[in-house]
């Protein structure tokens, strides 16, 4: 007995919810909450009682904004629920939250079927390699047709969604094993073979992505919600952590009393109160926290799979790695529109750019920037409604209400050709010389730092030194000031003075390294565009194909279903942007 309770606090698995907006991502978790005992009484979106919708503002609006958590006991698991937003504007805190997930549960809404955001949903899932559990919800709503559903989902997600209604570690019917097998080669091999297949392999197909089970039911009126869990927990295989600690932190965010927090999920070994984050840097948890909703109970130590939240670090970032945890890659989902904030008369902008920044902390896409020449505060956006949610938030949060200006695009810009940047500081009693390599790299790689420099030349310490000078910054092009992407840094050489080198003196020789590159390579504009999906009644298509013309976009040619029409393209942001109100309007 002694031997399966040690088992049972030991498996520990991270689910997140992921969904397009009304889908009833929320109502769901409250429906496995209430099942698992998590709570007593059934909230509602719409009577504002949700217990994950913490926060003010989404219970009025009946969205989520922010990622949130809860703790469920399943028979043998614990797991970590992870609600996040699915509103496409928040989309940057869902994919913060990706990373940290061994399992999604993408939720579809049974009276709409696959939705635009669905699909870009589905495409990040791919992306971090997560495996996914379906559940169909609303299937209480008239006219909703599980077959015609699933068709949709093979057709538009993946030909593996396999629907898992009645199938256990026991078997299932025929058909179902005989769908199965078909999702790979493994998993035919065996039905061949034996006429059946085990559990384990189909675990281990839904873990390596090659099947995806689906389930049907209705949150709000708790039907197949216990069937789903329990087949839930037949299917999932717990991941095997290294002993070595590893932590990988996927959001900042601030307790009532204005405490900063940091939500991390621990990848390997243990962290337990008072130590450091980081060797020999001043990031020591004071406090882990594990929540619950807006309840949190402390703890001394959390193992490997859990998720907390710290107090004490203060310089910590979304996406940032401990231990052996990597820093995590750039979004795929990025702000495309700068904001000027208007402050109310007699606002002083140097005290709101401070609680910006606050602000910036908790969601880096906003990349709040000062506009010296200006004297304005610019932030980016995803779109309106972020700005309506950041307007209040600054309101509850700071006291002021601030009105945002009229959007602008971001553009970006990298080098048109490998070149050498050297960069030189010498004053009197100061020394430093650093060659880099600047390299274009493909669309979307964001900056690549390296070093290729012999330690005979430059010692370890200094080389070091100079990538964190390298990493710290955000440069800017020398056509338009826009920031650089899409480029790799390779330090090659450098030379310091055994008597007159600081370290500041290698951020200035850096920095110079790089401008000079620059100018020597030249620089190329990058414009943002929308990868678009266009859904409209057939009868207006072709003034839809006329209007993406007009606007320098361009598309495939148009799929005809159920009346309607789908185009998929590309477009600039510049002309695309208010599109959108466009299409309500003529459609």
């Amino acid at each position: 007995m002694g031997e399966q309770q040690v088992n049972k606090t030991e498996k520990h698995l991270c689910t997140g919810l992921l969904a397009h907006v009304d889908a009833g991502k929320t109502t769901l978790s409250e429906a496995l909450l209430y099942v698992t005992g998590g709570i007593r009484k059934l909230g509602r979106v719409d009577n504002r009682d949700a217990f994950l919708d913490t926060y003010e503002l989404e219970r009025a609006r009946g969205i989520t904004i922010f990622s949130k958590q809860a703790e469920i006991s399943l028979k043998n698991t614990k797991m970590t629920l992870l609600d996040t937003p699915g509103h496409v504007d928040f989309s940057a805190e869902m994919e913060r939250t990706l990373q940290i997930m061994d399992y999604a549960i993408l939720v579809i809404n049974g009276a709409d079927g696959v939705q635009g955001h669905t699909e870009t949903l589905w495409r990040l899932l791919k992306r971090y390699r997560i495996p996914v559990f379906l559940f169909v919800n609303k299937m209480d709503q008239a006219g909703t047709d599980k077959n015609r559903l699933l068709e949709e989902l093979k057709k538009r997600l993946d030909g593996a969604v396999i629907d898992f209604t009645g199938l256990t570690a026991e078997g299932g019917s025929t058909e179902q094993l005989e769908e199965l097998s078909v999702c790979s080669e493994e998993l035919l091999e065996e039905f061949l073979d034996t006429g059946s297949l085990r559990p384990s392999a189909v675990r281990e197909a839904i873990r390596s992505r090659s099947v995806f089970p689906c389930y049907f039911g209705s949150a709000l009126k708790l039907t197949g919600v216990e069937e789903f869990l329990t087949g839930f927990e037949e299917f999932i295989s717990y991941p095997e952590y290294p002993a070595e600690f590893g932590a990988k932190v996927f959001k900042i965010s601030r307790d009532e009393q204005g405490n900063r927090l940091t939500h991390l999920k621990i990848t390997g070994g243990t962290l337990k109160v008072k130590e450091f984050l980081k060797d020999g840097e001043a990031e020591k948890v004071n406090q882990i926290r594990i929540y619950s909703g807006s309840r949190f109970e402390t703890v001394g130590e959390v193992r490997a799979g859990a998720v907390c939240a710290v107090t004490g670090p203060v310089d910590t970032r979304p996406g940032q790695g401990f231990g052996l945890e990597a820093e995590s890659g750039s979004p795929l989902l990025e702000p495309v529109l700068t904001y000027q904030l208007l402050l109310p008369p007699g606002c002083d902008a140097h005290t709101m750019l401070k609680n910006m920044r606050i602000l910036e902390d908790e969601d880096p896409q906003l990349h709040i920037t000062w506009k010296e020449e200006l004297g304005e505060i610019q932030a980016q956006v995803m779109g309106e409604v972020q700005t309506e949610i950041l307007k209040s938030q600054i309101k509850e949060r700071f006291g002021i209400p601030v009105e945002f200006g009229n959007g602008n695009i971001v553009y970006k810009e990298t080098i048109k050709a490998p070149v050498e940047g050297v960069g030189h500081y010498e004053p009197l009693r100061h020394y430093a010389e650093v060659h880099l390599l600047l390299e274009p790299l493909e669309t979307g790689s964001g900056l690549v730092f390296e070093t290729a420099c012999s330690e005979d030349m430059l010692d370890k310490n200094w080389q070091r030194l100079i990538l964190t000078h390298l990493e710290e910054k955000k440069y800017r092009g020398i056509l338009t000031g826009s920031e650089i992407t899409d480029m790799k840094i390779t330090l090659i050489a450098g030379r310091a003075h055994v008597k007159h080198t600081e370290g500041g003196d290698f951020r200035q020789a850096t920095y110079r390294a790089v401008r000079q590159g620059l100018k020597e390579a030249g620089c190329r504009l990058l414009e943002p565009y929308y990868e678009f999906v266009l859904e409209v009644p057939a009868e207006s298509v072709g003034r839809a194909m006329a209007d993406i013309e007009r606007l320098q976009g361009s598309f495939d040619a148009p799929e005809q279903e159920n009346g309607m029409a789908v185009l998929r393209g590309n477009a600039p942001v510049v002309t695309m942007r208010d599109y959108q109100r466009e299409v309500v309007a003529y459609t």
